[in-house]
């Protein structure tokens, strides 16, 4: 019994090493662009401890984020790590006291789907991005609405927060007006995300005792993204 408790242990402690060392999608594309270099990420929508999280693989970035509370799953080692905190409704597009032609890279992943005009708020937050520098936007895809539905969503209507879908094109002809390149878009599909969904299934039966919705966004095809570099 003892021996059947001690393999289930390691078995336990490798699974859960493997998914928590897995680096989010939305860190792999600025990855490959900064290295370990400094360089600043304005991070639209900065809870579940996202700072800490940058600051893990990006330890000489600096952190800037916007939210619409600073409770949003943050503490204060959270705020430590970052140099300034915008606690602010996006939806006002009050954005005065954040600096145009600032940011290397802006970070705005499943912010836009909460959002009624967020074409709007897209549109004036392009404006902080230096020359040279990039986006990564990622939301549900309309197809997401025909998915299962699925506890942490699966299916765009899980999410009682969700105020809007969004056409790719039209996020596409607003980046592109305001001087991006378009460098990739369409469906968020990570391969290491797929090729260990079996490990990040065990890993939440074990952690969680269910599968959240999230475990299978790429292997269905739940998100779209968006990828570009301002280049005047």
């Amino acid at each position: 019994m003892n021996k059947s408790n001690n393999v289930f242990s390691k078995t336990k402690t490798i699974i859960q090493k493997t998914f928590t060392s897995l680096m989010p999608v939305k860190l792999k594309k600025i990855k490959r662009v900064f290295e370990n270099n400094e360089f600043s990420i304005l991070d639209v929508g900065a809870g579940n401890h996202s700072a800490t999280l940058a600051k893990k693989y990006f330890p000489n970035c600096k952190y800037y984020g916007i939210d619409i509370s600073k409770n949003y799953n943050n503490d204060e080692s959270d705020f430590k790590r970052m140099e300034i905190f915008w606690e602010k409704d996006l939806t006002k597009l009050d954005f005065t006291d954040i600096p145009d032609n600032f940011f290397d890279v802006i970070l705005m992943t499943h912010i836009i789907e909460h959002l009624i005009n967020g074409e709007l708020v897209l549109d004036a937050l392009l404006k902080k991005v230096k020359t040279n520098g990039y986006i990564y936007l990622e939301y549900p895809s309309k197809r997401s609405t025909h998915f299962p539905s699925m506890k942490d969503t699966l299916n765009f209507y899980d999410d009682l927060t969700h105020v809007r879908l969004y056409d790719i094109n039209v996020l596409n002809r607003i980046i592109k007006s305001n001087g991006f390149s378009i460098l990739k878009f369409g469906i968020r599909r990570d391969i290491s995300n797929i090729l260990t969904m079996p490990i990040r299934i065990i890993y939440n039966m074990i952690k969680k005792r269910y599968i959240p919705g999230g475990v299978l966004w790429d292997l269905l095809g739940f998100a779209e993204y968006i990828w570009a570099k301002k280049t005047n």
